[in-house]
């Protein structure tokens, strides 16, 4: 079971959401067209609706909205968060100043078929590794302003966060190696910074660069971009107190194949998770 949305997002976390909301109603404005049209205190009931069969995730994101908007409003799930509905199954009764429901009826929309497109796609990835016990794992590989709300939607779908901001924990790529100038200088320039240190992960590229990374006794190494054959030579060189990931050109067609290579790894981590999944289609329809 996922994390339920009030627990995911933390105080700092519901900030972020609100930053978030905040400014994708300012990019729409008010509806003057709305203000026009409807007299000021009409309020109109709709419903939200799947259009095609898949997960329905972000539904909390309604009432966020409305808050934000700071209006008198109303709204009820008529499925349960996270459920897999068919095509054209009514997902949300809302009501609201008319103005206000036209207004938010957007940025809702945009929320929930952004995050249900993100779950049926981490859904389809975890069904791949499902038998094998390797965990899937998403990457900060997000749209700009939606961390959060995109991490909530891999879990959603069965995936795994990795990490939300880059303290959670430290992760040493080439930069920061070629800077220190060694995977062992670099771990032990953390470990003397931060007291206590994160847990530290390290990006190996060579199997050489993994045995360095384990004398260095980090707490995961990931391989990356390595090809199938030169990561059972790195796989074998983890003793198994030390986590294992696998990433880079991971995609449903190979997840499997690659989760199966032995010693098998912890973790594959993909990041057309968020980076690449497709928009679930969703709309509101107004309730006569």
């Amino acid at each position: 079971m996922f994390t339920p949305w009030a627990e995911f997002f933390s105080p700092g976390g519901q900030t972020l959401l609100a930053r978030g909301i905040d400014l994708a109603l300012d990019e729409d404005g008010p509806d003057l067209a709305a203000q026009a049209v409807f007299p000021p205190d009409t309020r109109l009931d709709a419903r939200i609706r799947a259009k095609q069969a898949g997960m329905v995730v972000g539904l909390p994101v309604i009432g966020a909205v409305f808050k934000r908007l700071n209006v008198k409003f109303a709204w009820r799930p008529l499925v349960r968060e996270g459920a897999t509905v068919p095509a054209m199954t009514d997902v949300a009764a809302v009501a609201a100043p008319a103005a206000d429901l036209l207004r938010a009826e957007r940025v809702i929309l945009n929320y929930i078929s952004r995050l249900s497109g993100i779950a049926n796609l981490t859904a389809r990835y975890v069904h791949a590794l499902r038998g094998t016990g390797v965990r899937l794992l998403d990457t900060r590989k997000t749209t700009p302003g939606l961390r959060l709300p995109e991490k909530y939607a891999v879990q959603a779908g069965g995936g795994e966060n990795h990490r939300k901001n880059l303290a959670e924990m430290f992760m040493l790529k080439d930069n920061h190696i070629d800077a220190a100038g060694s995977i062992t200088r670099a771990v032990a320039l953390l470990r003397a910074r931060y007291d206590p240190c994160p847990p530290v992960e390290v990006e190996c590229r060579t199997p050489d660069h993994v045995r360095e990374a384990v004398e260095a006794r980090v707490s995961r190494i990931m391989m990356d971009n390595m090809t199938p054959e030169l990561l059972g030579q790195a796989l074998v060189l983890v003793p198994r107190h030390i986590e294992t990931e696998v990433s880079g050109g991971v995609t449903l067609e190979n997840v499997r194949r690659l989760a199966l290579i032995k010693p098998r790894p912890d973790f594959v981590s993909v990041g057309r998770l968020t980076h690449s999944a497709a928009a679930a289609d969703f709309s509101m329809t107004l309730v006569p």
